[in-house]
């Protein structure tokens, strides 16, 4: 959708908006960081926990172990099944992929001639 000659009009003005108003925006940030940088920090600490750049850092270093193992190669996870995101037609193109694998292998027994 908005692919209307209207819609990329307006898309194009509200970005270029963007950039004329970004330095006053910022201007601004900053003087309210500066006159009331204690008590803003306060409030944030009383809404939630202030954690310091080191301690996210190790939390980065921990890996999740996640319970679903899945297979590169066809996204089959140990059950079978495919992914929720994965929609019928790449389901149906994975299937024929690998069936035709199976298939291949066998060498049909009987007359030479």
């Amino acid at each position: 959708m908005a692919k209307s000659l209207r819609s990329k009009w307006k898309r194009k003005m509200r970005a270029e908006k963007r950039k004329k108003n970004a330095p006053k925006e910022l201007s601004r940030l900053k003087n309210i960081l500066k006159a009331n940088a204690d008590v803003v920090m306060e409030e944030v600490k009383e809404i939630a926990a202030v954690v310091t750049p080191e301690k996210v850092k190790d939390q980065d270093e921990v890996k999740m172990e996640t319970q679903i193992k899945r297979s590169k190669k066809n996204l089959l996870d140990q059950h079978g099944q495919y992914p929720v995101w994965m929609n019928p037609r790449q389901r149906k193109k994975l299937k024929a992929k690998r069936v035709k694998g199976k298939n291949k292998s066998k060498v049909a027994k009987g007359l030479a001639w």
